[in-house]
């Protein structure tokens, strides 16, 4: 064999294993977008990996995912979407994101969509029925609108000495109506008035807690809102600068010192919504995936916070806490 002809042997032997890698089929590609940031939503992603690893898929392995995020801005949810459209995913995962899975279903009726939606699914158009999604659409119902009751009775029973109770929403917020709704359902079992106070800029916040500190005697509600999440600290401090007794719907609010959350456990919601993608990825439709109620809630209750405000915790409390931070 003369020597040009060897080399070129050679050349094409090692190219074979370059052409078969180019022959393989590209890893199917999630997209995740995320309401708030990456660093305050770690183990929420852990969670959405491990129900993706429940059904067979790992990162990196058998599929890619693509995050993005809105830092608590629902105003840039359609744009997030529309370039996860054009990156050509295969399902968009909106875990614990309402407006997200608003912008994904406004923007494709083709693309599954799987999402985490802190109110009612079918009130807010985005199935037909629980059972019957109907569509490209199913995901988990988060309960948190639902849950506006529940907090402000914990609120009033954790601080029975105030004269009013307020709550605290984002008039941009697409929950925001069925929270107003829930807040002036409630107010005739709880024997007290409930204040709307409304907020959508920092400055807005520090004019509501203002406001409530001119009046003391309040205790405050914060509704469920991304934008509410991303400013935690502003809204903790300040609970605790003006003494206002208020209750939070996630419980990264009394890890930085605010005095009782409660709500679903959003970590429980992302791996559910991780196990419809893995579900959906297999081959399974989300009209005939049912959308899921999420099966664990909870309640943490900063002591710290509680001696502070010179506040006694009732003992029922204290034993239906998952976690009392002292």
């Amino acid at each position: 064999m003369r020597r040009r002809e060897f080399i070129t042997l050679l050349g094409s032997a090692a190219a074979w294993p370059l052409a078969a890698r180019a022959q393989q089929p590209a890893l199917p590609v999630i997209g995740y977008i995320g309401s708030s940031s990456a660093e305050v939503n770690v183990k929420r992603v852990s969670a959405f990996r491990k129900g993706l690893g429940d059904t067979g898929f790992v990162e990196g392995r058998n599929v890619t995912i693509e995050f993005r995020w809105a830092q608590g801005r629902e105003e840039r949810m359609p744009d997030l979407v529309a370039d996860l459209i054009r990156r050509g995913v295969a399902v968009i995962a909106t875990p614990a994101n309402t407006a997200g899975a608003l912008a994904a279903k406004a923007a494709t009726s083709t693309i599954p969509i799987v999402f985490g939606a802190g109110g009612d699914p079918v009130g807010l158009g985005l199935v037909d029925s629980m059972n019957r999604p109907g569509g490209n659409v199913t995901g988990v119902n988060i309960l948190n609108v639902e849950l506006t009751a529940k907090r402000l009775g914990l609120l009033r029973e954790l601080a029975p000495r105030a004269t009013r109770l307020a709550a605290l929403t984002n008039p941009a917020s697409v929950m925001s109506d069925g929270i107003v709704r829930n807040v002036q359902a409630s107010t005739s079992t709880l024997g007290l008035p409930v204040d709307i106070l409304r907020a959508s800029s920092e400055g807005d916040i520090d004019a509501a807690f203002a406001e409530l500190a001119r009046n003391p005697g309040a205790a405050l509600l914060v509704s469920v809102d991304p934008f509410f999440f991303t400013r935690r600290v502003q809204v903790t401090a300040l609970a605790a600068r003006h003494a206002i007794p208020t209750i939070y719907y996630s419980r990264e609010f009394a890890d930085v010192g605010g005095l009782i959350s409660y709500g679903t456990d959003v970590e429980n919601v992302c791996e559910l919504t991780g196990v419809y993608t893995g579900r959906i990825l297999k081959g399974e439709k989300p009209a005939d995936l049912p959308v899921a109620q999420p099966t664990k809630f909870e309640m943490v209750i900063n002591l710290k916070a509680a001696n502070t405000l010179g506040l006694d915790v009732p003992d029922r409390l204290l034993a239906l806490a998952d976690e009392v931070i002292e």
